[in-house]
């Protein structure tokens, strides 16, 4: 790590990482309907009005990725799967619910 990288990171504000995780046009809602239960693809499809397939899948995959998703094959017929807030996903409950109370005043 070179002095101007470490600076760097030094610098950088501690939220700046979450921010950046949950940045993008539909990341913040699909978190927010998996606070109420578990989520599917198509549901989404219906429930996000103007989002189409590519942007939602790449969504769903950033955020299992960061780990505040789980993705769980269900293995009946038709198979299925369904999508849950992982421990760290629901870690981040009480950070939303401060930030939607912020917002409301």
């Amino acid at each position: 790590m070179t002095t101007e990288n470490k600076s760097q990171k030094e610098n950088e504000c501690p939220a700046e990482g979450l921010l950046k995780l949950l940045s993008g046009k539909w990341k913040p809602q699909i978190f927010l309907l998996a606070v109420n239960g578990p989520i599917r693809f198509n549901g989404l499809l219906r429930d996000l009005k103007g989002t189409n397939k590519q942007s939602i899948s790449t969504a769903l995959r950033e955020l299992e990725e960061f780990g505040l998703l789980d993705k769980n094959v269900i293995k009946l017929k038709p198979l299925h799967i369904e999508y849950n807030l992982s421990e760290k996903g629901k870690s981040l409950i009480p950070v939303f619910k401060q930030l939607e109370f912020f917002s409301d005043k």
